[in-house]
């Protein structure tokens, strides 16, 4: 009975010895449960840890400031809540990424506001977005991305977006949501330690994406060279590979970059950003862009070639075309300069793009872009942005800043791209008005014995014929059919090009009227009446010239003395009518007062005779 008693002992100790190393392996296996299911509460908010894979560029490294922002958020929630069951996570994961859409439609803001907010930035602090503060990522919207996309693929992006939303404080949030384009396609490259000139012998590593390989960042690279549009190449789009602005010219400065450009609209700056396989040459150049760089009016946009991509501000909106940037204002509002400053030098610079292209403005005037909107819509396919309004930070693979002006009224072919000509531009016209004729009558084939057209200019103010009625009477009697049109600067340009374009021959004094031969049908007749005054080098410079380029038959008539109603005013013994030379001496304002402003034409028929009966001979 003692020894019973004793295995019973003896069973009962080892047994306790057996319970409690049970008990330890069950305790350990419980406290290793506890601290993984507390450590996968505070992964499920680090948008760099669990979704980093899902999309490389959400896997770029946060900026300092970015960093506090969401350490701080993350201390504040350890403090504030207390440690969830498996279960409510489990819930929580689910609930958080099945409402992503809906939360972040209820969150966004307007898309201008976002753009005004980046502006904003760069207008108190153009360096803002350097070192610390360079974005990693780019928050680029387009269009033409989302209806590629799968179903999966974009409920993926979902995920990523709410959870990469802290990531960057530049985001836009109004715009759709698409596909997060990876701040490697400008230049990013990966982890090197390059030698900065600006910074001596001191190695300053380059940001990158720790969690892309170089693979998955060509992958992930969408490159601006191939976007375009129209008939144009669309290799032309390369690398820069020729300075970027153009100084050299007495009358413009022109600026063109290739690549990854962006445009900050309020801030009237270009910036021109070098991807990191090319040699950047930072510099800044302040160019007024229109025709005339002498106009101390024209607003000045800033040009900037940058370091690299790890200064530029990141792009609101992503186009795949290329943009124009040019000034309203100077002396526009007269018509020759309309045509001369801006129209005909903006064909010069965009017609290569087949309509492919965009055209920011400064300066903008609605009444104007109203009057030649035929025109304009004709170049560009695409709505006009104004750009002292602009608050978006729009990102281009093509800018032209300026305009190409080689000729007053006409065009360079030898300078112009793709060699155009001033033929070339009256053709466009033709065409944008749907005007019928290409060449005026032909007088030796003409067997239905109609009247070939003439078209006399009437002017309102100054300059203008005082004998309209005597001078169509001469005209009719030598075989004409006479049209009588006031080229007024409220006329419907449209109907006027009709007008002109139905005529065989056209006739004005000096002015702004004869800019509607335009219009004329090629090899036609221009007759351009000179006013008194030695006006005879301005007359061909202005319309004389610029007619010969447009193929037509050019006659000049210079009026006598005693045509002019100068004669009347001040008499034959006085300088202005005795000694024009002295009065061009005395400066230009004298010249434009009495010559251009106080004198109209009362032209002797019998004199004139002979042009018009050369005019005639001119369309045999």
């Amino acid at each position: 009975m003692g020894s019973e008693i004793k295995i019973l002992k003896k069973l009962t100790r080892a047994a306790s010895q057996s319970y409690l190393g049970f008990g330890l392996l069950v305790g350990f296996f419980l406290i290793l449960l506890t601290y993984c299911m507390v450590s996968e509460q505070f992964a499920i908010r680090a948008p760099n840890g669990t979704f980093s894979r899902l999309s490389p560029s959400y896997g770029a490294n946060m900026s300092p400031l970015v960093q506090d922002k969401t350490n701080a958020g993350l201390e504040e929630d350890r403090k504030s809540e207390p440690f969830e069951e498996e279960d409510d996570i489990e819930e929580q994961r689910k609930t958080s990424v099945s409402s992503t859409d809906h939360d972040t439609e209820n969150e966004r803001k307007p898309q201008d506001q976002q753009g005004e907010d980046q502006t904003e930035k760069y207008e108190q602090d153009p360096d803002f977005f350097k070192g610390d503060n360079a974005p990693t990522t780019d928050a680029i919207e387009s269009n033409h991305f989302e209806t590629e996309r799968k179903p999966e693929d974009r409920q993926q992006k979902d995920r990523i977006d709410k959870f990469g939303e802290e990531l960057n404080p530049f985001k836009n949030d109004d715009a759709p949501r698409k596909d997060p384009i990876d701040s490697n396609q400008f230049g990013n490259e990966r982890k090197a330690e390059e030698w900065h000139e600006n910074k001596g012998n001191e190695k300053t590593p380059q940001q990158i994406n720790p969690f892309m390989t170089e693979d998955a960042q060509k992958k992930d690279a969408i490159d601006f060279m191939p976007f375009g549009g129209g008939n144009q190449n669309t290799n032309q789009f390369g690398p820069q590979t020729k300075p970027i602005c153009d100084m050299s010219d007495a009358k413009f400065d022109f600026c063109e970059m290739n690549g990854d450009v962006r445009v900050i609209g309020s801030a009237s700056t270009v910036l021109h950003v070098p991807n990191q396989m090319s040699y950047p040459n930072p510099h800044e150049w302040k160019i007024r862009p229109y025709s005339r760089k002498y106009m101390q009016d024209i607003k000045e946009v800033t040009v900037k070639s940058l370091n690299g991509p790890h200064e530029a501000p990141p792009c609101s909106v992503k186009e795949r075309i290329p943009a124009v940037v040019f000034a309203l204002g100077g002396l526009t509002g007269n018509y020759w300069h309309d045509f001369t400053d801006i129209i005909i030098p903006l064909f010069v610079t965009s017609r290569q793009f087949s309509g492919e292209v965009q055209f920011l403005i400064t300066n903008i005037q609605p009444w104007w872009i109203g009057k030649y909107t035929t025109i304009f819509k004709k170049l560009s396919r695409y709505e006009f942005i104004d750009m002292d309004k602009d608050n978006l930070i729009r990102c281009y693979p093509h800018v032209i800043v300026g305009i190409l002006s080689h000729k007053e009224f006409s065009i360079d072919p030898a300078r112009a791209p793709n060699g155009y000509s001033i033929v070339d531009f009256t053709k466009f016209m033709r065409l944008t008005y749907s005007l019928e004729r290409d060449n005026p009558i032909k007088l030796s084939q003409n067997l239905s014995g109609k009247k070939p057209r003439l078209l006399i200019i009437a002017r309102g103010l100054s300059r203008r014929f005082t004998n309209v009625p005597e001078i169509v009477g001469s005209a009719e009697r030598l075989g004409f059919e006479v049209v009588v049109a006031d080229a007024k600067f409220d006329v419907q340009l449209g109907e006027f090009a009709r007008i002109v374009n139905s005529c065989d021959v056209l006739m004005g004094v000096h002015g702004a009227g004869l800019t509607n031969c335009v219009f004329l049908p090629t090899n036609a007749v221009m007759i351009q009446v000179v006013p008194y005054g030695k006006l005879e080098h301005m007359a061909k410079m202005d319309f004389g010239d610029p007619a010969i380029d447009m193929k037509l038959k050019y006659l000049e008539y210079s009026i006598s003395a005693e045509e002019s109603t100068l004669m009347d005013m001040f008499g034959k013994d006085h300088p202005i009518i005795k000694d024009p030379i002295a009065i061009h001496n005395s400066g230009w304002e004298k010249v434009g007062e009495f010559y251009l402003g106080k004198q109209d034409i009362r032209l002797d028929t019998r004199r004139f005779e002979p042009t018009l009966l050369k005019a005639l001979e001119l369309l045999q």
